[in-house]
């Protein structure tokens, strides 16, 4: 790359291997200036932030961890392409900050070769140096910096040592031309010219001899993957021509590899010392118990079971505060817009519409909290590692873990974590069976139709009761029907054979507070931003559906039924008018649009065991599954505002009719429950799955096989659980 003017906010890119501590880097060099974004044209995110330099203010770039450039996922192909420079919108590249595991360098240092080649200006930064020293590795900074050109600063970015001395090594190497290659490639120069003349394109030239490298070394790589994109496929065999030219007798990525790590062993003689003795670690020893097959899957139930218990216990306070508030100021609000479609829209949509995003967020917090956690201490990683025993079963690893337990919580941060998986398959399938697992907003649901409807019946002695284990089984019940679904699509439309899984197990070490909940926060408000707007503007359309048309003549009725209450004793007519109000409001609704179409879908609910009260709730949860309780309560004319706790509705809806005519009996709030359990019910979920898989017919698919199971499980569990004479409560 040639040498170009200093920009007055240089783009600093920070780039390491998975698990070197790049993002506690990144996290200390920002604060909360970062922001997260996408490239144009392509649905992988990326941080960034802001620092300040002696000559101003520099952007910070976190890219994702990657091992070479030899892109495997979505995640390292972005990487790289902004390391190369062929990412669209992305700011040219000032100085590459490549960050290493001091206690496992010679390792790390494979792709600091790689990112010398680029010709980009390089620092250096030796991370966890506590960690070296505590198992007896010792690093010749200054030799090291010598033999390499460049600067190299020694860091424990966890506790803040060596950020400043960091911040200075980029200032003075901005100030100096780009690097020269440290490097010589085994490939023939000549065999690298010739695929740079091949890879010419007139839109998207392949710009550096790296590059060209690169689409040669890495057959079927993700470059070449997009030149044969380009090309239609004319490329290909061309290239195979060219790697043939070489007659090494093996593939030229194996010959690549074993020149590199030769550099790398004869750089680190005399500069290294101590890692071919490592002294046992302490994550060794305490690993002999965590990834033990008995002991450390105990461990993980506990674990799973604290987070489970802290995600709906520890923030049903918050919620109720939450949710209270924006109850009362819809109220406030409400009085100072005149009746009517405005009121409506503010304080039914809007306002409403808000708090049903935020009243999740504690939930979604603290879970967020459990895992940075969990991630920053090392656990996950033996988690996934020992989890992939179970997923290697239904065509998934372990990789696919983290995202399935995010959605537990929410299927949204669950999707949007499992760019991290290389596999394409293995991607598109986790994806598409992350929403089976019961995300929170599924559990007032949950909580309505157990209280109303199952007893409340010790079992096991007093260990367990019927409530909390019907419960349970609606959280298995997604993750059951899970197994089979990844089966089949791993056997059908996304067939292939899976990659093996490897996984670093990182050093165990104590959380860093600030770190942690800068991430709870950050991965907090995304949720807020990117879901929540999709949540939000589908419950506006939802309000409208049910607002319109607002029938003049139910107006006349109930206004002359306010007239004759105003006669009523006074001790009377307050209780009469508020009945009115409600019973109004429950009139509108019948005859509004989705009212309608309750009406409409009554012949296809009623197998279900539902009348046309449930359809039209379970259409008005389309937007998020936990509508379904407001909707549920201006439907028995309880207000909008009654919640899964409310006993009026729980008394509403045993006394409520079904599609027999009989009052609702707990095989039909078994099928709801279940229907709720699988079904696609989240618009916010939708979307993430468009963005993520580029393609509407995923969606489609995503949303017509999750409603497919929803209704024949609930239509199996209503038609067996009748049959057996499940019907009485008590």
């Amino acid at each position: 790359m040639s040498d170009q003017p200093i920009r007055s906010d240089p783009a600093i890119a920070l780039v390491g291997n998975p698990n070197t501590g790049k993002t506690t880097l990144f996290n200390a060099l920002t604060g909360l200036s970062q922001r997260v974004g996408n490239y144009p044209g392509v649905t992988v995110q990326y941080q960034s932030g802001h620092m300040d330099l002696a000559s101003g203010d520099a952007q910070i770039i976190d890219l994702p961890g990657t091992y070479s450039l030899s892109a495997s996922s979505p995640d390292e192909a972005i990487a790289v392409d902004v390391l190369l420079g062929q990412q669209v919108g992305a700011d040219p590249i000032d100085v590459v900050v490549v960050i290493a595991d001091a206690s496992n360098l010679r390792r790390h240092l494979y792709l600091l070769s790689q990112i010398i080649e680029t010709g980009h200006r390089v620092v250096l930064a030796l991370n966890m140096m506590d960690l070296a020293r505590e198992r007896g590795v010792h690093v010749d900074i200054d030799e090291l910096s010598a033999r390499l050109g460049i600067r190299v600063v020694p860091l424990t970015s966890h506790r803040g040592d060596g950020i400043d001395e960091l911040i200075r090594a980029v200032e003075e190497t901005l100030q100096e031309p780009r690097s020269e290659d440290a490097f010589s490639s085994p490939v023939p120069g000549s065999l690298v010219a010739a695929a740079h003349d091949l890879c010419q394109d007139e839109t998207h030239p392949v710009n550096s001899h790296v590059e060209a490298l690169r689409v040669l070394v890495d057959a079927g790589g993700h470059l070449e993957e997009r030149l044969v994109e380009r090309t239609n496929g004319d490329i290909t065999q061309r290239l195979v021509a060219l790697r043939e030219k070489a007659a090494t007798g093996r593939p030229l990525s194996a010959v690549e590899s074993e020149a590199r790590y030769a550099w790398v062993a004869q750089l680190v003689d005399g500069t290294l010392r101590g890692d071919e003795q490592l002294r046992p670690r302490r994550s060794d020893r305490i690993d002999r118990l965590l990834t033990h097959r008995v002991a450390g899957l105990a461990v993980f139930l506990a674990i799973s079971a604290i987070t489970f218990q802290g995600i709906f216990s520890w923030s049903a306070p918050l919620m109720d505060a939450i949710d209270g508030l924006f109850g009362d100021l819809g109220v406030v609000v409400g009085r100072y817009i005149n009746e009517g479609p405005l009121q409506s829209l503010v304080v039914d949509g809007v306002i409403a519409g808000v708090g049903g995003v935020l009243v999740f967020l504690p939930q979604i917090a603290i879970l967020f909290l459990i895992i940075s956690l969990l991630e920053d201490c090392g656990y996950m990683a033996r988690a996934a590692m020992m989890m992939d025993r179970l997923l290697r079963f239904c065509g998934l690893s372990g990789r696919s873990f983290i995202p399935m337990l995010s959605s537990f919580a929410c299927a949204v941060p669950g999707i949007l974590s499992a760019r991290a998986i290389s596999d394409r398959r293995d991607r598109y399938v986790t994806i598409l069976v992350a929403p089976l697992m019961s995300c929170s907003a599924r559990l007032p649901v949950y909580v309505l139709f157990i209280a109303a409807f199952i007893p409340d019946r010790p079992m096991l002695g007093s260990w367990l009761g019927l409530q909390g284990l019907t419960l349970l089984a609606m959280y298995g019940v997604g993750a059951s029907v899970a197994i089979p679904v990844a089966l089949l699509l791993r056997r059908t439309l996304l067939q292939g054979q899976s990659t093996p899984f490897l996984i670093e197990l990182p050093s165990y070490k104590w959380p860093v507070p600030k770190v942690v909940l800068m991430r709870v926060y950050l991965n907090s408000r995304e949720f807020v931003v990117r879901a929540g707007s999709i949540i939000l503007a589908a419950t506006i359309v939802m309000w409208a559906l049910a607002y319109y048309p607002h029938s003049a003549e139910i107006a006349t009725d109930f206004d002359g039924r306010r007239q004759a209450a105003e006669t009523l004793p006074e001790a009377t007519r307050t209780t009469t008018l508020e009945a009115i109000d409600l019973a109004e409001a429950t009139a509108y609704l019948e005859a509004s649009y989705l009212g309608r179409a309750g009406r409409f879908l009554e012949p296809v609910v009623e197998p279900l065991g539902w009348d046309w009260r449930l359809g039209m709730a379970a259409l008005a949860s389309f937007p998020a599954r936990e509508l379904i309780i407001s909707t549920l309560g201006t439907i028995y004319s309880l207000g909008a505002d009654a919640n899964e706790t409310s006993s009026d509705l729980r008394s509403a809806l045993r006394a409520s009719p079904g599609a027999d005519g009989e009052p609702l009996d707990t095989p039909v709030a078994l099928s709801v429950m279940v229907f709720f359990a699988l079904c696609a019910q989240c618009t916010s979920t939708l979307a993430v799955i468009r963005r993520e898989m580029g393609s509407w017919g995923w969606v489609v698919l995503s949303f017509g096989y999750m409603t497919a199971l929803a209704y024949a499980g609930a239509f199996i569990v209503y038609q067996v659980t009748e049959s057996l004479g499940w019907g009485a409560v008590g």
